[in-house]
C-alpha cells in the first residue's frame, strides 16, 4: 500500500491506481471500452441524416510502462459529442478520442441500422428495410484509414437448379457484405444500391401480389451462384476510385441444404498504401 501511495494521487488525495508505473515493459495494443450504446445522429454523404442508437468499440494504444488506461474518458467523449456522426466526422472524432486519452494509435468501431424507404418494384407502395452498417477510423503514426462495411440482403436463386429442372428452381436469402477502406468518403445509400442489384433479386419491406410477382420472376430470370454475386461486386468496386481495398463476401443461407454457400474476394488497389 505504501507503494502505491507514493505513485500517484489526485488533487483530493484519492490514490490514483491507473498512475501506477508498471514494470513489465510490456505495451497494449488496443484498450478501452467495447459494445458501448449510445443515441446518435447519423448522416450519409448526400445529407440524409438518422437518428439511431449506435454501439461503439473504443480503443487506444497503451505505452509499456503505463499500467492502465483511464476508462471513464472514452464514456466522458461520447457523452460531450455534440456531432452528426458521418465518414467526414469520423476523422476528427478518433483524434479527438487520442487527444483526451493522451495516446498515439486509436481504433473506433461504431456499428448501428440504417434505414432506407423502398417503393415496391410495380404498385409502388413505400416501406422501409434496414441494413447493419459499420463505420470503422484506425489511427497510427499520425495516419488515419477509414472503413465502410454494409451487410446487404438479397435473394439469389441457383443457375444449376434452374438448368437442370423442369420447373421451378431453388431460392435463398443471402447477405452481401461489403469492409472497404475507403480513400474518401462514399454514399452508405449509393453502396447498398450498388449491391443490391447483383444479387438475383433486392428485397423489400412490403410486397403486393402484383409485387411478388415480380420478386419470384426476377430472380428467376436473373440466377446467380455466389461466385457470380462476389464477381460482379468486386466488378463495380474496381473501377471505383475512391475504394482503395475492400473484402467482398456473399453467404447463401442454401433452401436446400442444412449449411451455407460461401464465396469472398479480397482486394488491395495497386498504389494504395498498406492498411493500418
Amino acid at each position: 500500500m505504501n507503494r502505491i501511495n507514493q505513485a500517484a494521487t489526485t488533487a483530493t488525495g484519492i490514490v490514483d491506481v491507473q498512475g501506477i508505473p508498471d514494470t513489465r515493459r510490456i505495451a497494449i495494443d488496443h484498450v478501452g471500452i467495447k459494445s458501448i450504446r449510445h443515441p446518435m445522429r447519423v448522416r450519409d454523404v448526400e445529407g440524409v441524416e438518422q437518428h439511431t442508437i449506435a454501439t461503439f468499440s473504443m480503443y487506444v494504444n497503451l505505452p509499456h510502462h503505463q499500467k492502465g488506461t483511464h476508462m471513464s474518458r472514452f464514456v466522458a467523449l461520447l457523452d460531450d459529442a455534440d456531432f452528426v456522426l458521418s465518414l467526414q466526422s469520423l476523422p476528427g472524432l478518433i483524434d479527438r478520442m487520442t487527444d483526451l486519452l493522451d495516446a498515439e494509435a486509436g481504433y473506433l468501431e461504431i456499428a448501428f441500422p440504417w434505414f432506407m424507404s423502398k417503393p415496391a418494384p410495380i404498385t409502388g407502395i413505400r416501406s422501409a428495410i434496414d441494413y447493419e452498417v459499420t463505420l470503422r477510423a484506425v489511427k497510427k503514426d499520425a495516419r488515419t484509414d477509414l472503413y465502410l462495411r454494409v451487410v446487404v440482403p438479397v435473394t439469389s436463386l441457383c443457375p444449376c437448379s434452374r438448368e437442370i429442372s423442369e420447373y421451378g428452381a431453388h431460392n435463398q436469402r443471402s447477405h452481401i457484405t461489403l469492409t472497404a477502406r475507403l480513400g474518401e468518403a462514399v454514399g452508405i445509400d449509393d453502396m447498398i444500391r450498388m449491391i443490391e442489384g447483383e444479387g438475383s433479386c433486392e428485397l423489400y419491406g412490403l410486397l403486393k401480389r402484383p409485387d411478388e410477382k415480380y420478386v419470384t420472376e426476377r430472380a428467376y430470370e436473373n440466377p446467380k451462384f455466389v461466385e457470380d454475386i462476389v464477381r460482379d461486386v468486386a466488378g463495380h468496386l474496381n473501377r471505383d476510385e475512391r475504394i482503395l481495398g475492400y473484402t467482398v463476401e456473399s453467404e447463401n443461407f442454401e433452401s436446400i441444404h442444412n449449411h451455407s454457400a460461401y464465396a469472398c474476394i479480397e482486394y488491395t488497389r495497386e498504389g494504395a498504401p498498406e492498411a493500418l
